[in-house]
């Protein structure tokens, strides 16, 4: 009799088989603040739109009785609120910086992908802005 060169392998039911890829939407965040570089910037509040895409990975489904097993959107806009609050911003890049420590302090995120426009500086234009994407280094150094 010939020997199979298959092994039957068991699934341990305590180990995790999947990985979860999420991402949280967040379009159109209209805020009136003041940014800017220039004098007349700093005196007036314009209307300034974030729109940001917010990927993140986790071993397990989401609990719907548990809040901390998502990233909530809604502590993400009380985040941007906050930031815009706290400080004046001379350059949008500034701020973006600011909005990505705050949300890389969740282990779990990523990748963001981030937006911010402003839509009353140039009358020429809908919205002027910057769009920028960091992600997560996983290298060691």
């Amino acid at each position: 009799m010939k020997r199979s060169n298959l092994n039957i392998v068991k699934i341990n039911k305590s180990k995790k088989l999947f990985n979860y890829e999420k991402k949280v939407l967040i379009k159109e965040l209209l805020l009136d603040l003041k940014i800017g570089y220039f004098d007349f910037e700093k005196e007036k509040k314009q209307k300034v739109k974030f729109s940001l895409e917010i990927d993140y990975v986790d071993k397990k489904p989401s609990s719907d009785k548990d809040i901390k097993s998502i990233v909530n959107y809604a502590k993400v806009v009380r985040l941007i609120k906050k930031l815009v609050k706290k400080k004046h911003y001379n350059f949008l890049e500034t701020l973006a910086e600011d909005v990505f420590d705050e949300l890389f302090k969740d282990k779990r995120i990523d990748k963001i992908s981030l937006q911010i426009e402003k839509l009353e500086i140039m009358r020429d234009c809908s919205s002027v802005g910057i769009q920028i994407s960091k992600k997560r280094s996983h290298d060691q150094f």
